[in-house]
């Protein structure tokens, strides 16, 4: 724009962490990622609504605090606060956006995924830009119908990036969101429930799915 003439904009992500983590340990997760990744993309970190309530499995690696996003019953087909969580995020896109898309890790690559359904039906994000992009690592579907009804009731449209870990435990559950994305790229890594670091062909996914989608935002703005 202007005089920058060929610089193309970052895309924006608000960055959604794990259960019981923070965006400052999601930050230091993507930090395995190579400089020439991260400096393509404008990240922002937030924080769950909720401290946490009870035992981190990051404890042993991470510092707190932890946070988390919204709270769950044994077989996770009930939420607890999950209105606040989605008002919170809003909230923040407002004061800190506006963001080309949604980047998250386990809780936050679920939330990430289903947010973009959830806007379209007009129960969540209603105040903000509509969502264009998602990165999605290590995650799933909502279980709990309430909420899956309206995230998935219509395909999810915009460009998805996908992780799926071979020994990850929500894998099943990763294949089976990524039928309801029609515009989806997947990187599949040998490891579990992580953000793996990026090898030479995934390094060349990330990088490829990125140009592309500066490409569609720079389109946008001419």
């Amino acid at each position: 724009m202007g005089s920058e003439g060929e610089i193309v904009r970052k895309p924006r992500f608000l960055c959604l962490h794990g259960f019981r983590t923070s965006g400052e340990i999601l930050k230091k997760q993507l930090g395995k990622w190579p400089e020439s990744v991260l400096q393509k993309i404008d990240l922002v970190f937030a924080d769950g609504p909720f401290p946490s309530q009870g035992k981190s499995d990051v404890e042993e690696i991470f510092d707190p605090p932890y946070y988390e996003w919204f709270q769950f019953n044994k077989e996770f087909t009930e939420y607890t606060n999950f209105d606040e969580c989605l008002a919170f995020i809003e909230d923040f896109m407002i004061k800190h956006g506006p963001f080309d898309g949604l980047l998250g890790f386990s809780q936050g690559a679920i939330l990430s995924a289903g947010l973009p359904g959830l806007q379209a039906k007009g129960v969540a994000l209603t105040k903000v830009p509509k969502i264009k992009f998602l990165v999605v690592i290590g995650g799933a579907k909502f279980k709990a119908s309430s909420v899956a009804e309206n995230a998935y009731s219509s395909p999810i449209q915009c460009p998805s990036l996908h992780f799926l870990g071979e020994t990850d435990f929500l894998k099943p559950y990763g294949k089976e969101l990524l039928e309801s994305c029609v515009d989806s790229v997947v990187v599949h890594h040998p490891k579990g429930h992580t953000i793996p670091r990026l090898d030479e062909k995934s390094l060349q996914t990330v990088e490829s799915f990125i140009e592309r989608i500066q490409r569609m935002l720079s389109e946008k703005e001419e």
